[in-house]
């Protein structure tokens, strides 16, 4: 077995030096199979099947939630552009926001169409603070649907500005606990107690799933993030799951590394070049794609994705919904665009994937239609149009 670790591991390498140009989007591998229970499988790459998805007539059917704010903006450019592209994808469209109540019958469809399909592309759903009684629509998919990886790629995007060079990390990030496991309680008048929730088998298996994803896609590093000179008990047992994890993948060369949450912040913004892959839980998984995303150029541009162990739901990296702009058809759809391209590969659609997401680089290295996040002028339909003239 660990023969064929290395034969894999030395070929991801030699095809990721070879692909380091700015068209190259990281092909989607559908690990999350392997950790349905805590079992090493590195040597395996579960293929996707065709079977897997929902498929009438030769095209895929997909669930589209376009989500608040600019979601209805940035995912009518996607639908543009897939169509130009004759991708042949069928989308199941459920306009859910996150302002309504739990019990809806709209976003309970939508959650059966995703659990029907198999493969999702989602804007972010606004999460009102006020309402106390009103849960996150975004966790409480990912939660009960134990959508448990999530995966951002922050990387520099040629022709836009950005603060930072050759930066080029993938972060991965516990999705389904730790500060987010919404339970918390007032205990006396003034007095809220907050649990944040760690268990082993959860740690391991996010864990297993970011050596393999930096075995397959020839990453060298991992850094692990983590508070556990604080939180002895919670964060020590992440940091210390993910010890025991590393020492399996020692024989592929794959560095790994720990690093105390607010030293890494510092380190993200003084030198984030160091960095390859992240594994870190819930909370620090938010705040450093945030950090990460104002390095090369914004939330705008940086892709995403969630996955479970038959489920894959594609999303902005940074999940900001965007209000301040909604309606003035001023959105950057390239985050939407590129989280898109992802589903593409994980649908095995990689000759339309290449396409658009060359189409799409071309538009921003030519300059001529950027965003204002971009530091132009054109509108999200000038973008969009851009792109698909760029075909």
């Amino acid at each position: 077995m660990l023969r064929t670790l290395f034969r894999k591991h030395a070929l991801a390498t030699a095809v990721r030096k070879e692909g380091s140009s700015q068209t190259e989007i990281h092909h989607f591998i559908k690990l999350a199979r392997n950790y349905s229970t805590p079992v090493l499988n590195s040597s395996m790459i579960p293929h996707v099947q065709t079977s897997d998805f929902t498929k009438y007539g030769g095209k895929y059917t997909v669930t589209l939630i376009p989500g608040d704010g600019i979601g209805q903006e940035t995912t009518s450019a996607v639908k543009t552009v897939f169509k130009a592209a004759n991708v042949p994808i069928e989308w199941e469209q459920f306009d859910v926001t996150g302002t309504s109540n739990e019990e809806d019958a709209l976003f309970k469809k939508s959650v059966e169409s995703l659990k029907r399909n198999n493969v999702a592309l989602k804007g972010i759903l606004f999460t009102p603070i006020t309402k106390l009684a009103h849960s996150s629509f975004n966790v409480s998919i990912r939660k009960n649907l134990d959508i448990y990886a999530s995966l951002v790629l922050i990387k520099n995007v040629r022709g836009c500005p950005s603060r930072h060079k050759d930066v080029d990390f993938a972060l991965i990030r516990e999705n389904t606990e730790g500060e987010y496991s919404g339970l918390e309680h007032q205990s006396y008048p003034g007095v809220v107690e907050s649990l944040k929730i760690v268990t082993r088998a959860k740690t391991e298996r996010i864990a297993r799933f970011a050596f393999d994803y930096a075995l397959k896609n020839g990453r060298k590093k991992i850094t692990c993030v983590h508070k556990a000179n604080i939180m002895k008990l919670g964060d020590g047992l992440f940091l210390n799951t993910c010890r025991e994890v590393a020492k399996e993948y020692e024989l592929t060369g794959i560095k790994f590394e720990d690093m105390i949450v607010d030293n890494c912040s510092m380190q993200l913004v003084s030198k984030p070049q160091q960095f390859d892959v992240m594994v870190m839980p819930n909370l620090y998984g938010n705040i450093v794609s945030n950090v990460g995303a104002a390095l090369v150029g914004g939330a705008g541009i940086i892709p995403g994705c969630n996955i479970g162990k038959d489920l894959a739901l594609f999303e902005p990296g940074c999940r900001h919904v965007g209000k301040d702009i909604q309606g003035h058809n001023k959105a950057n759809p390239t985050a939407m665009i590129l989280s898109g391209v992802m589903m593409l590969r994980h649908l095995g659609l990689d000759d339309h994937a290449v396409k658009i997401s060359n189409a799409l680089y071309k538009t921003i290295e030519m300059g001529s239609a950027r965003t204002l996040d971009m530091g132009g002028t054109a509108t999200t339909t000038d973008f969009t149009l851009a792109v698909v003239s760029n075909l």
